[in-house]
């Protein structure tokens, strides 16, 4: 598996990488850089690697620089992530079975855990965005910070490897949400609104987007979840997942106070 990374970590996709985001047109300061270090606990030797992790998509939109986005990055950070918690709980929970360790994965790396994890590491402040979007709307959206965290998790991966990787996620995720058993609270409520209506002999949830509306970078997603014919809850927010969990939150606070 290490020959694998070594591999990986220095494969062409890695040096288009670095002649893409150049950090000498692109960069931040060297003030910045200094700052970023101390903030991720990284030592940067790739500045590249980070510039294009804290570039959103709409920064490509209102500046002429030739730019890469920080998608293919957040896609890579993803799949590290997952494979560090996973490892983890697979080493630390040896009686606990499959759905047990999915469960708590989901936790540690779902939109608000990340986003909550990102808002406490301060990372919004470095993010490009485009001049037509506020400041304060990465403040406030849990998606773009998330987002940028796991590009993040993907640039220590390509710049320092697996190692400094795990560091990483052990500090800012996994030791949190282990700290005073926060990870056995179960967020995932439209598994346990599933679970209710199976256990209940009830149809399955369905769940179906009724509304779009603000603009693209801040669009608002309105869901509504029936049961048979039956809508039982609705859900507001800025990710169809989101408002999915939403809505089922919902529908369980109805159901069990009903019964």
């Amino acid at each position: 598996m290490s020959r694998f990374f070594s591999w990986f970590r220095n494969s062409s996709s890695r040096r288009r990488l670095r002649n893409n985001n150049s950090s000498e047109e692109f960069g931040l300061n060297s003030e910045k850089f200094r700052e970023l270090e101390k903030l991720l606990g990284v030592s940067i030797e790739d500045k590249s690697c980070y510039i294009q992790a804290l570039t959103h998509r709409s920064y490509l939109e209102s500046n002429d620089r030739k730019r890469v986005s920080n998608e293919r990055l957040e896609f890579l950070g993803d799949s590290v992530l997952s494979l560090v918690v996973a490892q983890f709980l697979f080493e630390n929970f040896p009686d606990e079975d499959e759905g047990f360790l999915t469960k708590i994965r989901a936790k540690f790396v779902n939109r608000n855990s990340l986003g909550n994890a990102a808002e406490k590491l301060g990372i919004a402040d470095f993010i490009f965005i485009g001049d037509n979007l506020p400041r304060t709307f990465v403040n406030n959206s849990k998606t773009v910070l998330a987002d940028t965290l796991e590009a993040l998790i993907g640039a220590i991966f390509l710049d320092r490897g697996i190692k400094e990787c795990r560091k990483f996620i052990f500090k800012i995720l996994i030791k949190p949400n282990i700290k005073d058993d926060d990870y056995l609270i179960d967020e995932n409520y439209k598994s346990q609104l599933l679970e209710y209506t199976q256990a209940n002999k009830m149809a399955s949830p369905l769940y179906e987007v009724i509304k779009e509306e603000g603009p693209q970078h801040e669009r608002i997603f309105t869901v509504r979840v029936s049961v048979g014919i039956n809508e039982i809850g609705m859900g507001k927010a800025m990710s169809k997942k989101t408002a999915e969990q939403s809505a089922a939150r919902i529908a369980l606070n109805k159901i069990l106070t009903s019964d």
